[in-house]
Formats: C-alpha cells, structure tokens, sequence
C-alpha cells in the first residue's frame, strides 16, 4: 500500500518534531510537503515494471556479440538507513535472435534503482531482468557506487565505493568472455 502524499508530509512533520524542531518555524514549514514529494520522486522505481519500461522494445537482430551499455549514472535509496549511493551501472549480453532498445537498459536500471535497496539486490534484479526479456546467452552487470551512508555516517570513508556484479550465462561459463566484458568496461588489465 502506498502512503499518500498528506500522510507521508504529516510523517516527516514528526520526524522534525521528533528531532528537536519546530516545524513551523519559517525554514521548515514546507518542508514536509517537499521531502514527501522527494521521497515519492526517490521512489518511483515500485510504480513500474519491466513489461512497462520494455514496452516491445525488442528487435530482431542476427548479432550474436557482445552488447554493452556502459556507465549508466544510478541514483538510489540504501535501504537501511534511507540515505543515498550514487554509482554508474555497466550491462552487457549476448543476444540470441533479439535484442532490447538502448534506452530500456538504461530504463531498467533506474528503475530498479529508484526503490529502497542494497547495492547487491539491484545488480542482481538488473541482470535478471535484462536475462527475462531478451532471453541472452549470457547477461553481465558490474555496479560501482558511493554509499553516503558509509561516507556521512558510521565509520565515514570518503573514498570509499562497492562494487558489485552478476555474471550469467555466457559470462559466468567462460572467463575469456568476462574478461573480454571486464576490459571493455576497463575493470581489467
């Protein structure tokens, strides 16, 4: 069940409350509209689904290489403590018969993006995805991310990132074929 936009603006009124402020005051007296309207803009990744971002975007094609759509800029929600990371996505395949419009992966990265989650689960739903609707012979995913909430909180490594990845098909059987994924993206030497 999705909060409305009242409900969700009247939770952030507590929380200010619940901080110590004044939510009346001058500074803060909007700001439970606008961060209930972040939060669902932050958010909106639980009102789509793959079929709705594909949207038969899936063409016939006789290439069977290796397709890669790298650095694709990912804003996200760290599920355990609500605060930002901040990466780039990489996403190769190998098409069997068909492959996805260009714009879909990036597409389908933001959406998965655009839910609360941890870096791990958003690789993994990435590669599975793009696996489920092309029917690849092999799906990679590498995620390279700041965490803010390793940065502004906790232990507070500035420089610091994760990374992250899924190896399917092809790419999990043959090393060439990862390497030769690893290089493209210039993750190996």
């Amino acid at each position: 069940m999705t909060l409305s936009r009242n409900a969700l603006s009247e939770s952030y009124r507590e929380i200010l409350i619940g901080l110590g402020e004044n939510p009346d005051r001058e500074g803060l007296q909007d700001t439970p509209m606008r961060a209930a309207k972040a939060m669902q803009y932050l958010c909106h990744g639980y009102q789509q689904s793959v079929e709705e971002i594909v949207n038969g975007a899936l063409f016939s094609s006789d290439t069977d290489e290796m397709i890669i759509v790298a650095d694709i800029e990912l804003y996200s929600l760290c599920e355990h403590h609500l605060l930002p990371f901040i990466g780039k996505a990489h996403v190769a395949y190998m098409p069997t018969g068909k492959v996805l419009g260009l714009s879909k992966i990036a597409r389908l990265v933001d959406m998965f993006a655009r839910r609360l989650q941890i870096q791990e689960n958003l690789t993994r739903q990435i590669a599975d995805a793009v696996q489920q609707v092309t029917g690849a012979a092999g799906v990679a995913v590498v995620i390279e991310a700041r965490h803010m909430c390793m940065m502004m909180r906790g232990v507070e490594k500035q420089n610091s990132t994760m990374n992250t990845s899924v190896m399917l098909g092809a790419f999990r059987d043959s090393s060439n074929t990862r390497q030769e994924f690893l290089q493209l993206i210039g993750r190996s030497k």
